[in-house]
Order: structure tokens, then C-alpha cells, then sequence
């Protein structure tokens, strides 16, 4: 069975602006709105949120998505919405199907301007995404601002602009060896500050071929900062603690002191009570994950082991609401009890939505919307930072953030670890790095 793959990790806007903006701003001021495109009336833009949330399998995986994405609606209405219309948002349960994957995309294409905070892990055929009809009868494509790509397909698709870009760089997917974008900023920060030469294990989630393709990536980034590697692992992401008993062997033989696990949060909770079980102690490891770790499940279910553990984020974390105000609405509109760090990412894909659609009204008119338009605007999006939220990445091209901001569980929370300073991120671009091997064959 398969389940599961997060994603990790990690963009404002540039726009190009030619000599008809000046008068498009004079007319835009005073023309009344129509409909343009499919999913935008005089009154409505209609935007559709794909997710995996209802399923027996994994209940409420994604449900973080549409609960975002409709709390940016309610917060961009109070704002008097976009392009003088009320965004309306329709929810489409994935199911964790591909079916009824492909079919929600069918049913965005004929009702919705575009899909935000899209999170279905087997979509896997994105011919419905890419031939979609406009309002014209043209096949220009339904825009997919999403937050998880498992599929390659889906990753490089034409119309699909990840607020999460992928490690992929998609025009060597066909290539032996491709090239990745991996990270290497926060292993080079433990070395540093910890005076330590890590060595450890790396595990990964294998019930899809893209996860371990994912998690081998942070491996072998981690493995570029200078960790050595004691072994590789992959292990599906419902397996249960017993799974993990060679492995904590393994680091015990090995005199293990740093781990990384790519999997669910649940997979680093079991790592660590069964190392635990073995007599390992627990603060002698450099527990290493990223936002398939932020969730304060994690911390629920893993009690007291689940202290030290470093988490990298390339967002700002929830208890730093009061040094940013996008930050601080995501929390205020959504609930403080229903954010997470998907539902992040869904908000964050609602602001790009906004800012694009800001930046072609001010260009054309407030009749200026289109599907093409959208996707070109998204195509120039170079500097996207989210307000402050995100640490800022190329839309367009589609290359990660080598921005990253450090956590670490103590007392029983996550608490910033680097930079110091609360609403910053580390930004250098030694941080990111391209690997060239040959993953999918792997």
C-alpha cells in the first residue's frame, strides 16, 4: 500500500510591466468586471483545492490544504477579495485515488480558474491538467498552484507551479544521471556549532519510487555537507517499530551519531523509541528531519523521546506569528488548532494566487484574467517570499529556496534554533546544491 511522501522544502514576485500599464491602471480603476474565463464571473473567482483527505488509508493526510485554502478566501474577502470579485473556493477530495484524482482535475477544468494548494499524491496522468479548455475553447491548461508533487509528470507539467519546487530539475528527467537540488546548509550548521564529524543512517519512505527518490536526494545532500554514510534505508511509511530494529543495530555497530529519516513523522517516532529500546542514548544523536517532522503530532505521540529533535523548516514557525503578519492571519483565519505545515504551504500557494492575479490587473484591467494570463504571470515570478513567510524561491523556473530557518524540540516544543533572530532565514546560496546521479534507475 502506498502512502505517504512528504515533501520536503522549499518566492514575492517579479513581474515584467510594458508601456500599456499606465493607461490598463486608469481603466482598470473604473471598469466593472465580467466574465473572462472559466470561473470568473462579474461577482466570483472560482478556485478549486485538490487534496488527499477522506480515505481509510490515511485519514485527514492533507486535510491542512483546504482548510488553508479556504481561510485565504475568507481573509482575501475581507480584504474586498481579488480583481473587485469574492473568491469562492470548491473542495475536491482526492481520496488518495488516482481516479478520483484525475477526476477532480476534470471537474476543476470545467468550473475553476485555477487549483490552489493541490496535494494528491497519485496523480499521476496530468494529460486532463495541461489540455484543459479555456473559456476560448483553447487547450491552454488549468493553472496548478500545488504543494505536493510526488509524480514526475506532475512536477514538470507545463502548468504546474509548486510553491514546494521540485528537487527534480525537469529537463534532465529523461537524462542518466539526472540533476537534483539538494540542501546542504543545515548539516554544514551542525558541524559548526556541534564540533562534531557526523556519520549515520538515512532512511527513507519506499512505498513510492518518487519517495525514495525524494529522500534519497536529502541524503545525498546531507551526505555533500559532510555527513559519512553508515547505511541507506528504505522503509514503508506504515511500517511498524519492529521495522526499525536492524537499523538502530546498525547504528549501534557503526557508533551512529546522526540520523535522518524522510519519512512521515510517525516513521522518526518509531526510529526513536526503538533506539531507545535498545539502550541507545538519545542525546548523543543528531536527529535530523524537515517539515515531515513539523507537527505537533510528533511531539504528542513521541512524549519525552521526542526531545532534541532538530527540524528544518523554509517557513517561519507558528510561535513566530507576532514578527509576521501573513504568518499571524494563516493562524488567525484557519484556527490555532487547525494549522499545520501542509496547510502552510496552501496558504502560502492562496498568496501567490493573489499576487499574480494583483500583478495582472495592474497590467491589463480588472478583465485582464484569464487562464493564460495567470500562467504567464507565474512563468515571471522569480522572487516569491510569501510576505516574509517563505523564504523567498524562483516560481518560474521552478528551483527550490536555498533558504532554511532550524528548530529543535525542548521542552516539549519547537523552538528556533538558527538563525537567532525570530522572522529571518539563512539564505546563503552555498546552501543549495546539484547532484548528478542516476536516481531513477537506482
Amino acid at each position: 500500500m502506498k502512502v505517504l511522501r512528504t515533501v520536503a522544502l522549499c518566492v514575492a514576485f517579479a513581474v515584467a510591466i510594458g508601456l500599456a500599464t499606465a493607461p490598463a491602471v486608469a481603466q482598470g480603476a473604473k471598469e466593472k468586471p465580467g466574465s473572462t474565463e472559466v470561473g470568473i464571473s462579474p461577482d466570483e473567482i472560482r478556485i478549486a483545492v485538490v487534496a488527499d483527505d477522506e480515505n481509510p488509508l490515511a485519514p485527514g493526510l492533507f486535510h491542512g490544504s483546504p482548510v488553508a485554502v479556504q481561510a485565504f478566501a475568507k481573509y482575501i474577502n475581507s480584504k474586498g477579495g481579488l480583481a473587485k470579485r469574492k473568491v469562492v473556493v470548491d473542495f475536491i477530495d482526492s481520496h488518495l485515488s488516482a481516479d478520483d484524482a484525475r477526476n477532480a482535475i476534470i471537474k476543476a477544468c470545467s468550473e475553476d480558474y485555477a487549483i490552489v494548494g493541490t496535494a494528491a499524491l497519485f496523480l499521476n496522468n496530468v494529460d486532463d491538467l495541461v489540455a484543459c479548455q479555456d473559456k476560448a475553447g483553447a487547450a491552454t491548461g488549468i493553472p496548478d498552484l500545488a504543494i505536493v508533487t510526488t509524480e514526475v509528470s506532475q512536477q514538470c507539467s507545463p502548468v504546474t507551479f509548486g510553491i514546494n519546487a521540485p528537487q527534480l530539475d525537469c529537463a534532465t528527467k529523461d537524462d542518466h544521471p539526472q540533476t537534483f537540488r539538494a540542501g546542504q546548509g543545515t548539516v554544514k550548521y551542525y558541524q559548526r556549532e556541534l564540533k562534531k564529524k557526523l556519520h549515520g543512517a538515512f532512511i527513507y519512505s519506499n512505498d513510492l519510487k518518487s519517495a525514495a527518490v525524494g529522500g534519497l536526494t536529502l541524503a545525498r545532500g546531507a551526505q555533500a555537507g559532510g555527513v559519512k554514510s553508515d547505511g541507506e534505508t528504505g522503509i514503508s511509511a506504515r511500517a511498524p517499530q519492529s521495522a526499525y530494529t536492524p537499523v538502530v543495530q546498525q547504528m549501534k555497530d557503526a557508533g551512529s551519531n546522526y540520523a535522518l529519516n524522510s519519512g512521515p513523522f510517525s516513521a522518526m517516532v518509531a526510529l526513536r523509541k526503538e533506539a531507545k529500546l535498545q539502550g541507545v542514548n538519545l542525546d548523543d544523536i543528531v536527529w535530523d528531519c524537515f517539515s515531515n517532522c513539523y507537527d505537533k503530532r510528533f511531539i504528542e505521540q513521541g512524549g519525552a523521546d521526542a526531545e532534541g529533535q532538530y527540524v528544518t523548516l523554509t517557513q517561519l514557525p507558528f510561535n513566530e506569528k507576532k514578527s509576521n503578519l501573513a504568518l499571524a492571519n494563516y493562524i488567525k483565519f484557519a484556527g490555532a488548532d487547525n494549522v499545520d505545515g501542509f496547510g502552510t504551504y496552501a496558504w502560502l500557494a492562496g498568496l501567490l494566487l493573489r499576487d499574480s492575479v494583483d500583478a495582472i490587473v495592474k497590467r491589463d484591467g480588472v478583465n485582464g484574467l484569464t487562464r493564460a494570463a495567470l500562467l504567464e504571470q507565474l512563468k515571471n515570478t522569480h522572487a516569491f517570499n510569501g510576505d516574509g513567510m517563505w523564504g523567498t524561491t524562483d516560481i518560474g523556473n521552478h528551483v527550490p529556496s536555498s533558504c532554511f530557518m532550524l528548530t529543535q524540540v525542548k521542552g516539549g516544543d519547537f523552538k528556533r534554533v538558527y538563525p537567532k533572530k525570530p522572522g529571518t532565514f539563512d539564505c546563503k546560496r552555498s546552501n543549495r546544491i546539484e547532484i548528478k546521479e542516476d536516481l531513477f534507475g537506482a
